[in-house]
Parts: structure tokens; C-alpha cells; sequence
């Protein structure tokens, strides 16, 4: 299927990722032969490659979480600037200002809760609190070794206090990083937006054997009531508020950031579905908020428990909003963490049921029931799956050719390359890049469209789609322009 592309076969190729020509100039077939032969062989030249993929343009990285994107040493940074603390036993931050006042009145020795300033200053400390603030030294077993899965999504906990806070700094942090690594859009998945409990409407859609119908009236009674409450309408204005605020100064002619609402599916019903509100309205009301997003754990007991409920809620909100785009965490499961029959359903409920636009992992197809009816109709609909090596490894050990990427490939189902959590991860997209083309036989025709497609499948207003794959085209040709000399140079035997 993906046999190495010369003259015509590479021309009809490279049409698909919508550079200008039909035909391959010298320097994109130059650039083609050269990538052949980093992937050829027994073992990819994965150094070269780190160095290809660096080099070369990416259009954007469409799973990307703000606050897993955020390294360590960021959030270690602002625990001095709220004036916080870290709790030198068990890592976490104190963030209550007479708790963090009663420690810092103490004796340096007698302190159990120190200043970013003092955690960088102990070596050991900072390296145990590296270990529990991200993935770092997990597989040389330096760390804490509880399972995987656990270890990554236990992050969020330590350095959730300040998570929110600094947001424009961070931002501007993000930014700076994608320039570096030749990343020109990114569409980070921000904040939660806003909730509220209401414990009867919780009773009423968890009521055994509810019909579809009533459980669309319940939502729209709620709907009706949260629209009317001003304290519930001045949150959503608040989170825009902030979204504006945060972003200023992001976007220039060389990079553009977009942002989603997200929704926690671990919560209670109201509080999954009042958040689900605020996000769709906001977004709804936000250019620069293109879509919605549901995340969290998807094995945890209310994960599962509530997933067809959550599908039903996305249902009836994608009618109301329908010009609100959705990008669902769908089958981010392997097998064994839950019983078979939880496996079955998750991927194809969120396109069938909630209207999903694009779908994050989607690891779980093979054991869906009617998956090649479901890979048929997101090829149909240019569904995406939002690709994640590094964390689909690390959280639920899948990797190569048990990945089901195989399986998108195979039948035609769009994807797109993404990080997940990089700060987590202690990774970058250019690398994930590197697994891919590490682990499966590729070309540089295919290379090329997925960095196209990470534009084409983004949820930007058009007109920014189009700015960004035109500059994309101008940066794909001054990438190719440069691999072409240095490997004509290194030919020739010249520096």
C-alpha cells in the first residue's frame, strides 16, 4: 500500500496534500529520495530523522491539551508568583495563602512546604518531584513505578493549582516552542469551562430504562432554566472573558493558536451536561473557541457508566448549536482495562450518536462491533482520528503494529499526527513524527499530506485555513530547497 513513489505515482500523491504543481519538482523529489533512505533498510536512521522532522514544516497539532503541554519546570516557576508552596513529602502544591504564611514564618530547616526557589535548589527533590509532575525517567525505573496509565493522568493532581493561572504566559511559552520546531497552528483543548450540580436533574437521567424521548425533554427543561440564570450566563461570559484575555498578542503571520472548551466526563450528569452548555454557548459566541471537547479518563467506573448519556447530551446540543464543531476523546481504551463489552461501542457512538467531527485515539476499534461499517462511514465523512503514539504507548501500552492506525491506514480512515500532552510526555510533535515514520512503512508523499491534513481536518474558519496552507505551500518549498542542497553537498563531499 505505501510502496516507495516515483514520477506519476508521486505526482498523483503529492496532489492530494494541495502544494500547487501536479508534478514533483527536483527538490520535492530530491527531498523524497533523501527521506527514502532514512526509513530504508532494516533500522530507520532515527537521529536523521529527529533532524528531518525538526526541519520540516508541520501545519498543526490538533490534540493538544494546554495544561499536559505546560512542562514541569512552567508550573515550578509559578508557585513563587501565586505564592505558593510545594509540600516537600508528598509533591504537591499548597495553595492556601495561612497554610503557605504558616510555613514560610518557620525555620528553612523546619519547613515541610518550600518555595519553587528551594525545590530547584535541591537537586533530589527536584528530580523526585520531576518524576511525579510528568512521565520523566518511567522506563529507565527511575521513578515511582505505580502502573502507567496512572502515573500520567496522577500528574494533573500535583500540579493542578496553578494549571490555570499565568495563562497568557503560558501560551506564549507554547508558541515560542512551536515556532522552534517549524509548527505554524495549534489547537489547544484550554480550560473547563463551566458547571453547576443539580441533583434532581442527576436522578432523573440516571433513572433505569428512561426513554430517549424523556431524556431529551429533561435536557431541554435544564437547558431552558440554565439560559435564564444570570450567575450561570455571566460564567460563560467570564470564560470567554479569560479565552480573549489569555490569547492576546498569540497570533502573527508565522503562527496562529485556536482554543476548545472541554468538559470533564467523570463528573456528575448535571455537572457534565451545565458544562456542556457553557461550552457550546461560549463557543457559539467566541471565534477564537472553535470547538468542544470531552476529556478524562475513559476507563474510570463513571467514564463508562455515563458514556451513552454523555453521546445523547452531545446529541442534543450539536442540534441546537449546529454550526459548534466537536472533536470527541473516543475509545482511548486497550484491552482488559474494562470488560469486553465496554470495548464495543465507544467510537462508533460518538459518530453515529453525538456527530463527532473528529475523533482523539479511537484506540479501541478493533473490538467494536460493526468497526469496518464505522472506519467505512468516518472515511465517508473525512472523520479524523487524532493519532497519539507517544501517550497511546505510555497509557495503554499499544504501540506498532498492534496500533490501530494499522487499521485506519488499511481502510481509508483520515488521520492526523498530534502530541496529547507533551509537557507530560516530555515530548514534541516533531517526534512523534520520528515514531511514525520509525515504526511504519511510509513515504514522503504521505509524510507531506498528514502535515496538510493537520491543517485541512483543523476546525479554523476557512479563510485561516486557506492563509495557513498557502504559507504552508511557501514553507514546504524553502524545507525541500534546503534538503536538496545539503544532500546534493553531502554527495559531492562538500561541508
Amino acid at each position: 500500500m505505501h510502496k516507495k513513489l516515483t514520477g506519476l505515482a508521486l505526482g498523483a500523491a503529492l496532489a492530494l496534500t494541495g502544494t500547487a504543481h501536479a508534478a514533483p519538482s527536483s527538490n520535492e523529489a530530491a527531498t523524497a529520495r533523501h527521506f527514502a533512505a532514512l526509513v530504508s533498510g532494516a533500522q530507520p536512521k532515527t537521529a536523521e530523522l529527529s533532524l528531518f522532522f525538526s526541519m520540516m514544516p508541520k501545519g498543526g497539532d490538533l490534540h493538544h491539551h494546554y495544561s499536559g503541554a505546560i512542562y514541569a519546570e512552567q508550573f515550578l516557576d509559578w508557585v513563587d508568583k501565586e505564592n505558593y508552596c510545594v509540600n516537600k513529602t508528598t509533591y504537591r502544591i499548597e495553595s492556601n495563602k495561612d497554610v503557605v504564611a504558616a510555613e514560610r514564618a518557620k525555620p528553612a530547616a523546619q519547613r515541610g512546604c518550600l518555595s519553587s526557589t528551594e525545590v530547584f535548589a535541591d537537586a533530589g527533590l527536584y528530580a523526585q518531584l520531576l518524576q511525579r509532575w510528568s512521565t520523566k525517567d518511567f522506563y529507565n525505573h527511575g521513578a515511582i513505578q505505580t502502573p502507567p496509565d496512572r502515573t500520567f493522568f496522577d500528574t494533573f493532581g500535583y500540579f493542578g493549582p496553578v494549571a490555570s493561572s499565568n495563562t497568557a504566559d503560558g501560551l506564549k511559552t507554547l508558541k515560542q516552542r512551536a515556532i522552534a520546531e517549524n509548527l505554524s497552528y495549534i489547537e489547544t483543548i484550554f480550560e473547563l469551562s463551566p458547571f453547576v450540580q443539580n441533583a434532581q436533574f442527576d436522578q432523573q437521567v440516571l433513572a433505569p430504562g428512561l426513554p430517549p424521548a424523556a431524556l431529551q425533554a429533561v435536557l431541554a427543561n435544564w437547558t431552558g432554566s440554565l439560559e435564564q440564570d444570570a450567575s450561570f450566563q455571566k460564567s460563560i461570559t467570564a470564560y470567554n472573558d479569560n479565552v480573549n484575555a489569555s490569547s492576546a498578542g498569540i497570533d502573527d503571520a508565522n503562527f496562529t493558536m485556536r482554543y476548545q472548551a472541554y468538559v470533564l466526563r467523570f463528573l456528575s450528569p448535571s455537572q457534565v451536561f451545565s458544562s456542556m452548555v457553557a461550552a457550546f454557548k461560549a463557543a457559539s459566541l467566541n471565534p477564537l473557541l472553535v470547538g468542544v471537547n470531552i476529556v478524562g479518563q475513559e476507563s474510570v467506573n463513571v467514564s463508562m457508566r455515563d458514556y451513552s448519556l454523555h453521546m445523547e447530551m452531545f446529541k442534543f446540543l450539536k442540534a441546537k448549536y449546529p454550526n459548534v464543531k466537536i472533536a470527541l476523546h473516543a475509545g482511548e481504551l486497550a484491552l482488559g482495562m474494562v470488560p469486553p463489552e465496554g470495548m464495543a461501542f465507544h467510537i462508533a457512538e460518538a459518530v453515529d450518536v453525538a456527530g463527532a467531527d473528529r475523533i482523539g485515539h479511537g484506540m479501541d476499534i478493533a473490538y467494536e462491533h460493526n468497526a469496518l461499517a464505522t472506519m467505512q462511514k468516518m472515511r465517508e465523512r473525512n472523520i479524523p482520528v487524532e493519532v497519539n503514539l507517544t501517550s497511546n504507548d505510555y497509557i495503554l501500552g499499544i504501540k506498532g503494529q498492534a496500533h490501530p492506525i494499522t487499521l485506519y491506514r488499511k481502510y481509508g480512515v483520515p488521520f492526523v499526527i498530534s502530541t496529547d500532552d507533551a509537557g507530560v510526555s516530555r515530548n514534541t510533535l516533531s517526534n512523534e513524527y520520528v515514531l511514525f515514520a520509525s515504526q511504519y512503512k511510509t513515504d514522503y508523499a504521505e509524510i507531506k499530506k498528514l502535515s496538510y491534513n493537520s491543517l485541512r481536518y483543523s476546525f479554523l474558519a476557512e479563510a485561516d485555513k486557506q492563509r495557513l496552507l498557502k504559507a504552508l505551500d511557501a514553507r514546504f518549498n524553502r524545507f525541500e530547497a534546503q534538503i536538496a542542497a545539503a544532500d546534493k553537498a553531502g554527495k559531492s563531499g562538500k561541508p
